[in-house]
């Protein structure tokens, strides 16, 4: 059994932006498949620029806030209760395009036929 709580977790960076905070409930290992279960917090303007994982799924949760997640170019708005899969070699990219900050829920699954 496993229990978590967000709030008694340390914030750290983000991979692809260290100036988006993060709080990482799982992480590699501590499931199968499982890379990562976790909750960003994009400020208004920040961006996790494009990039693509090769033997991974990502699923975004929209918790609160708005943006735009651009899935192989294609541009998709996020609002609250909103969920994106991306798939494994799909280039995405993450925006806060909003006022207000965009908090993201999101795991990752990884596909080991694919790694």
């Amino acid at each position: 059994m496993k229990f978590i709580s967000l709030s008694r977790l340390a914030e750290e960076s983000v991979s692809h932006n260290p100036e988006i905070r993060k709080k990482v409930m799982l992480r590699a290992g501590e499931l199968p498949h499982l890379t990562n279960f976790s909750q960003a917090h994009f400020a208004p303007g920040q961006t996790s620029p494009a990039h693509a994982h090769q033997d991974m799924w990502e699923v975004f949760f929209v918790e609160s806030g708005s943006g735009v997640i651009s899935i192989n170019a294609r541009e998709y708005p996020l609002f609250p209760g909103d969920c994106a899969v991306v798939e494994p070699g799909e280039v995405h990219e993450i925006r806060n395009n909003s006022d207000v900050e965009l908090v993201l829920t999101y795991f990752g699954l990884r596909n080991s036929q694919l790694s």
